[in-house]
């Protein structure tokens, strides 16, 4: 019993000796992998950044060709949209907007990756590899990012068009589109944005973690040190095939953006089965498929450069974890 008492003092004179600690009140403002809800924020909010400035000058040039070649089933190429904004105005020509685009992917993405951590935390508990657990995830984190992202991503389009748009910059765009078409022309394609998204993202983050999942599987011995390779290996794989089987939503979403400009025809209503049926009618079954190329060459280096920068900012903040918990125990 003596013995019992020496070595149940030295115990809890010990620095890890905590009587009072409770696994779950961490649970609580941490995840599985030890972020804080703050931590992912930021983390996304890196990865919005750095994918977007990436992939600006093509955004740009989608823009252009969405407005330009949309109507006509002949649609101009990515190459002749190009040269004619290098000709006309020079590379500067293909960042026009990117200051609305900061100021919207940064927030959103800090929303997006967050809420899809927490969701996931708490749908796939009992099961992690879950793939109803990582699409319905996915879908709330695209509602509430869009959000937050629709109203500068509509000021950033129309920076874009350039020499046909009036605005001055951001700000300009801002006040005279609240001034002239009142706070609802903000969110005007917010319904058709989530009707686009929600599925891409559902397939998206479903496919991205069963390949990353596969991967990892594949070389475990050096998963380690190939970790920015597998989650953007995961990540382009995961665009590239998303936005190939979400393609149709995508041609449905620019015909109701477009109707009645440069020639296309007007819709009687709003409904995606009346647009899927006129575009069946108009251009066969493979006119839901245009664009599907460059659409897919947008996505996947996209979201290999967003998940490797995220994964890359959470690992520097659970090495940060890890000193501060180290220097709290020494």
């Amino acid at each position: 019993m003596a013995t019992d008492a020496a070595a149940t003092t030295k115990f809890q004179n010990h620095a890890d000796f905590r009587p009072d600690f409770h696994p779950e009140k961490i649970s609580s403002t941490t995840s599985f992998d030890g972020l804080h809800f703050w931590q992912y924020m930021i983390s996304g909010s890196i990865a919005g950044l750095v994918e977007h400035m990436a992939m600006f000058p093509v955004d740009t040039v989608k823009t252009h060709m969405q407005a330009i070649g949309s109507c006509p089933i002949k649609s101009v190429s990515v190459t002749h949209v190009l040269n004619s904004l290098l000709k006309s105005e020079g590379p500067a020509a293909l960042y026009r907007g990117v200051a609305a685009m900061a100021l919207g992917a940064g927030p959103a993405h800090a929303v997006h990756f967050s809420f899809y951590e927490v969701c996931k935390k708490h749908l796939s508990r009992d099961n992690p590899n879950s793939s109803i657990a990582h699409a319905v995830s996915g879908v709330c984190a695209t509602i509430a990012s869009d959000a937050v992202f629709t109203p500068m991503d509509m000021v950033k389009q129309r920076l874009q068009l350039g020499s046909d748009s009036v605005y001055k910059g951001v700000w300009d765009c801002v006040k005279r589109v609240g001034r002239e078409e009142g706070f609802g022309a903000f969110y005007a394609s917010y319904r058709t944005t989530v009707l686009m998204n929600a599925p891409f993202t559902a397939v998206y983050f479903t496919i991205y973690e069963a390949a990353k999942k596969g991967l990892m599987e594949i070389s475990p011995d050096s998963v380690n040190d190939e970790r920015w390779v597998v989650h953007a290996t995961a990540g382009a794989a995961a665009g590239a095939l998303a936005a190939a089987v979400t393609t149709p939503l995508d041609v449905v979403k620019t015909q109701l953006q477009c109707q009645g400009v440069c020639g296309c025809d007007r819709f009687k209503s709003g409904s995606i089965g009346d647009v899927i049926k006129a575009i069946v009618q108009k251009d066969g079954y493979r006119g839901l498929m245009r664009g599907w190329i460059p659409r897919m060459l947008f996505h996947s280096p996209a979201a290999a450069i967003s998940w490797s920068t995220y994964e890359a900012s959470k690992s520097f903040f659970q090495k940060l974890n890890s000193d501060s918990n180290s220097d709290n125990v020494t």
